[in-house]
């Protein structure tokens, strides 16, 4: 039997998302405050040794899929040095990379050729005006990236979009026909009450029942899968190549089949993403333990992980912005 990580609940962790920086080149309002500057100190950073380490013993005990995430973890200096590192390690078979793409044209390449397999990006909008209300960015250098992700061979390159009433639900038929253009998987994500400016966006949720109902009009939608160790449920658009994902954390949990943890750049290891269990890997690596002690302390701190979250019935529980917990 190959060694396994469950918690409590029989559930298999098998998935580390992985923030390299809770710093960011953008600034979505549903994500970080605009203006935002209380980021987490370099030196409390993990350095590409402890992340190292801490993925080496995640994969000894059973994890096999790592996610680089942010912030934006482009913005971390010498990034495909640590993916290299990561990529080699026993055990792990499958990482990939969350980013919102503004700096991918010059590192697609490097990236590809360091182990990173596959790409999700942010994309809410494919109209320049509201990419800049959204994010206070420039869209052409997000599509310039990911014209250079699909150059240097990344496959699947799957958007995610985040479905906002009255801000860009009128384009989901504009982004389904962007992707089946350029081959890439696209994905829906309903809003969550994460932080304050989660919370702030709620009167923008919409569920995406409505979305693929509304989709179901015009698209002849088929069952589908795809491999992967996220929360999506996928349907296939009919003489297309194109699957859809909708993650619903809140019209349809999906709590009891969660298989991730959050490990953040300070090395704060969060069990959901929806609740405030944590488990501080920093401090215990600073002062020197054994790797056999990291391991009980890993499967200690899984222990913690709850069995769902409660974004409908207590969505004031998370008071830490997204960007601070990992993506």
């Amino acid at each position: 039997m190959s060694p396994s990580l469950t918690d409590r609940f029989g559930r298999r962790i098998e998935y580390v998302r992985l923030s390299v920086t809770d710093r960011c080149d953008l600034r979505c309002h549903y994500c970080m405050p605009k203006g935002f500057k209380d980021f987490e100190t370099p030196e409390h950073w993990l350095s590409f040794d402890e992340i190292e380490r801490v993925i080496r013993i995640f994969g000894e005990l059973g994890t096999r899929r790592i996610r680089l995430t942010g912030g934006e973890p482009l913005v971390r200096k010498d990034l495909s040095e640590l993916a290299s590192r990561l990529a080699s390690l026993p055990g792990i078979e499958d990482l990939s990379l969350s980013t919102n793409a503004t700096r991918l044209a010059r590192h697609a390449i490097e990236l590809k050729q360091a182990g990173i397999s596959r790409i999700n990006a942010s994309l809410d909008t494919l109209r320049a005006d509201r990419f800049k209300a959204i994010t206070q960015g420039k869209l052409d250098k997000v599509l310039d990236g990911l014209m250079a992700a699909k150059a240097a061979g990344f496959h699947p390159i799957k958007i995610n979009m985040v479905v906002m009433k009255d801000v860009n639900e009128d384009e989901v038929e504009d982004m389904v026909e962007f992707c089946i253009e350029h081959n890439f998987t696209l994905r829906f994500i309903e809003t969550m009450p994460v932080g304050d400016t989660g919370r702030s966006a709620t009167d923008q949720f919409i569920s995406l029942n409505t979305v693929k109902t509304s989709l179901a009009k015009k698209f002849d939608l088929l069952p589908a899968t795809m491999p992967g160790g996220g929360p999506a449920r996928y349907v296939q658009v009919a003489g297309t190549p194109l699957r859809i994902g909708f993650i619903t954390p809140l019209s349809q949990h999906f709590c009891d089949t969660c298989n991730r943890v959050r490990l953040a750049v300070d090395g704060t290891l969060y069990m959901c993403l929806g609740q405030n269990e944590s488990y501080e890997l920093r401090p215990l690596l600073r002062t020197g333990i054994s790797d056999e002690e990291l391991k009980q302390h890993i499967t200690q701190a899984i222990e913690l992980k709850p069995e769902r979250h409660e974004f409908n019935e207590k969505p004031e529980t998370v008071i830490r912005f997204m960007s601070m917990t990992g993506g």
